[in-house]
């Protein structure tokens, strides 16, 4: 049997590499979905949950031409979390979302992980502009949003829950 090989380009930045999901995340992942931590983003989720969030994320990518990155940590290459554009049905618009693992959180991988996805969004995908969902109870997203220059935009749902919707700035993209 072959694999089937996706379109997802790699980003580099400094500290991090943007890749595709691949199923050795798989271990990490339920790690992660099985702590109340995940109750920000969907969780949480048992084993099969989390392959069900693994494999999905690379049908988004299939499907939409966009996607969630996992995020490697270059000088471990550690799997640190997620990043990227997603959009999933009943949402009002695609969202920038982000997520780390436990340990890799307070180092500034979120801002250099979620700048260069918006960054390649608006030059590439043509989404400019966008918005993240963020729960009421997520200060530290909400914190990471403000750093990034996006503004609370309004109240809003998502997966059923009350949210915080917030916008972020358009980007001057290359012609």
């Amino acid at each position: 049997m072959t694999a089937l090989t996706l379109p997802i380009p790699v980003i580099e930045t400094k500290r991090l590499i943007l890749r595709a999901p691949r199923l050795d995340d798989l271990k990490p992942m339920a790690a992660f979905f099985e702590t109340e931590r995940s109750h920000m983003v969907g969780g949480p989720r048992d084993a099969a949950g989390s392959y069900t969030s693994l494999v999905s994320r690379l049908g988004h990518w299939v499907l939409n031409g966009y996607g969630l990155w996992h995020i490697d940590e270059k000088s471990s290459g550690s799997f640190v979390g997620w990043t990227g554009m997603i959009f999933a049905p009943g949402w009002d618009e695609p969202e920038l979302g982000w997520s780390l693992l436990e340990g890799a959180e307070g180092k500034g991988y979120a801002f250099e992980a979620a700048t260069a996805a918006r960054s390649h969004a608006a030059q590439h995908q043509g989404m400019n502009g966008v918005i993240s969902y963020i729960a009421h109870a997520n200060n530290r997203s909400m914190a990471l949003a403000e750093r990034l220059g996006a503004k609370f935009e309004r109240e809003g749902a998502l997966h059923g829950k009350r949210c915080q919707v917030w916008r972020h700035p358009r980007l001057e993209v290359q012609a």
